[in-house]
């Protein structure tokens, strides 16, 4: 079996923790469970950008002249 970018966990040992999820969790729950990981994963993306974000507007930014 090749290893996978994981360490030591093989595609034996990989199927293996899907099925037992899926027995924990029942093919109903999954679903739910991996659509509120993928937003989960979403908002982390968007606030690593957010950061970068600000600043540039920050720098584009003129002070007000008075």
């Amino acid at each position: 079996m090749t290893t996978l970018f994981l360490g030591g966990i093989g595609t034996g040992e990989i199927i293996l923790i899907v099925l037992a999820i899926l027995l924990l969790f029942g093919g109903k729950k999954l679903p739910e469970l991996m659509r509120g990981m993928g937003k989960g994963v979403k908002e982390f993306k968007d606030a690593m950008n957010e950061p970068t974000g600000e600043k540039s507007e920050k720098k584009e930014e003129k002070p007000e002249e008075k």
